[in-house]
C-alpha cells in the first residue's frame, strides 16, 4: 500500500488560496450519521426532499467519488456586524455581500488546480454547502472546530462568523488532529434566544420552526404561527449565533465580501415591489436569489406588516394585485395586522379576498381575517 502524504504541504497551499481554516479528514462516513439518519426519520428537513433523495451519498460521501481517500476541509471568515436596510428589516450577515458559492468554489477550483499541478492529485470534486455531505461533521473530524447546541460548527478564532468548504480527494493525505477541546459548557443561549424554539434540544434543530428555511427555502407559505416571531428578518437568521459567547472577539471581515448594493440601498417596500425581471437584475451575484421573486417578496411583506409605516403600507396595498398568490396573501396578512381598524384598508381587504381565485390564497387571507379580525 502507498504511505499517506503529509498533510502540510496540502494545508498550506490550501492557506495560500485564502482559506483561514483548513484541515484533511478521512473520506468516510460522518461521524453525525446516526442522528443525521434519526433527523430524516423524525421529518425534521421539512420540504428539503433532496436531503432524503441524497441519503445515500450524504451518509458515505465516497459515493460522490468512487476513487476517493480523502477530505479537504476549508472556512473562510466572513462579516459578523449586523446587517439593516432602510426602514429597519434585516439581512443574515453571511448574504450581505457576494455570494460565498461562487467565491469559495473559484477558490476551491484554483486550489485543486494547484494540487495537481504538483503531483499531488488526480481526480478531485469540490462542495460548497449545496452539496450532499454533512460538512459540520466532517469539519469537526478535520480539526476545524467543534459542533454547537445550536448546530453550527465553532471555531476558537471566528466563533460561528465562517464558511465552509470542501474538495473530496482521490488521495490518501495524513488526516490533521483535532481541534483543541471545545465545548458550549452548560451555555444554552441560543436555545433560550431562538425566536420559535427551533432548536429543540442541544444539536437537534427543526426546519419546520427556523427562520432561515422558512425565508430561503421554503417555496410556500411561511406559518400564520411564526410570522409575528419572524420580526425583521427578510432574509435568513443570525439569532442563534448572535448570542454565542464563542463569536464575540471573531475578527469583523465585511470587507471581504463587501455589501451587495440591492442590500445597501434596499428596503423591504421596494422589494416588494420589483418585477421579476428587476429582481434578477438587482440582485445579480447576491446569495438572495436563493428565495425567489415570489419569496423574497412574500418576506417582505411580512416584515412589513411587524414594521408598520407609511411607505409600506402602500407598499403592501400595491402588493394585494401582485402576479403572485404568495405575495397577496402575505399582504393581505400584513395589512390585515399592522392597520387593523382602517376601515379603508379593511374595505380593500375584503375586495381583494373576494376577488381572490387562488385557493391557497384565499384560504389563508380567511385565516388572517378570522384572527386579526
Amino acid at each position: 500500500m502507498t504511505a499517506p502524504q503529509p498533510a502540510q504541504e496540502v494545508l498550506d497551499l490550501a492557506l495560500g488560496q485564502g482559506f483561514d481554516l483548513v484541515g484533511v479528514a478521512p473520506l468516510r462516513a460522518p461521524r453525525a450519521a446516526a442522528r443525521f439518519e434519526e433527523w430524516l426519520l423524525a421529518g425534521r428537513q421539512a420540504d428539503m426532499d433532496w436531503l432524503e433523495q441524497h441519503r445515500a451519498r450524504i451518509l458515505d460521501p465516497r459515493l460522490s467519488l468512487p476513487e476517493g481517500k480523502s477530505l479537504l476541509v476549508v472556512g473562510l471568515g466572513h462579516s459578523r456586524a449586523p446587517v439593516e436596510l432602510v426602514g429597519g428589516a434585516r439581512v443574515a450577515r453571511y448574504a450581505a455581500g457576494r455570494d460565498y458559492h461562487n467565491v469559495i468554489g473559484r477558490k476551491l477550483r484554483k486550489l485543486a488546480g494547484v494540487l495537481r499541478a504538483r503531483g499531488l492529485l488526480g481526480g478531485w470534486k469540490k462542495v460548497v454547502d449545496a452539496g450532499p455531505l454533512l460538512e459540520r461533521s466532517h469539519a469537526a473530524e478535520a480539526g476545524l472546530g467543534f459542533e454547537s447546541k445550536a448546530a453550527n460548527l465553532l471555531s476558537r478564532r471566528f466563533g460561528p462568523w465562517f464558511f465552509l468548504g470542501e474538495l473530496l480527494l482521490d488521495v490518501e493525505v495524513t488526516p490533521t488532529p483535532l481541534a483543541p477541546a471545545g465545548s458550549c459548557g452548560t451555555c444554552t443561549a441560543c436555545l433560550s434566544a431562538c425566536p420559535t424554539g427551533a432548536i429543540l434540544e442541544p444539536g437537534v434543530i427543526d426546519a419546520r420552526l427556523c427562520l432561515s428555511y422558512q425565508t430561503i427555502e421554503n417555496r410556500g407559505p411561511i406559518p400564520h404561527a411564526l410570522r409575528e416571531r419572524l420580526g425583521s428578518w427578510v432574509f435568513g437568521c443570525d439569532v442563534c449565533s448572535e448570542v454565542c459567547p464563542w463569536g464575540a472577539d471573531a475578527p469583523d471581515l465585511a470587507a471581504r465580501f463587501g455589501t451587495h448594493e440591492a442590500i445597501a440601498s434596499g428596503s423591504a417596500a421596494e422589494w416588494l415591489g420589483l418585477s421579476p425581471g428587476r429582481f434578477h437584475a438587482a440582485f445579480e451575484g447576491s446569495p438572495l436569489r436563493r428565495a425567489g421573486r415570489d419569496g423574497l417578496g412574500r418576506n417582505a411583506a411580512l416584515v412589513l406588516g411587524n414594521l408598520p409605516s407609511e411607505s409600506g403600507r402602500n407598499a403592501l396595498e400595491r402588493a394585494l394585485v401582485d402576479p403572485a398568490p404568495l405575495v397577496r396573501e402575505a399582504a393581505f396578512w400584513s395589512l390585515a395586522r399592522a392597520h387593523r381598524g382602517d376601515r379603508n384598508v379593511a374595505d380593500a381587504l375584503e375586495r381583494t379576498l373576494a376577488s381572490e381565485t387562488d385557493r391557497t390564497a384565499r384560504d389563508g387571507m380567511r385565516r388572517s381575517r378570522a384572527e386579526l379580525g
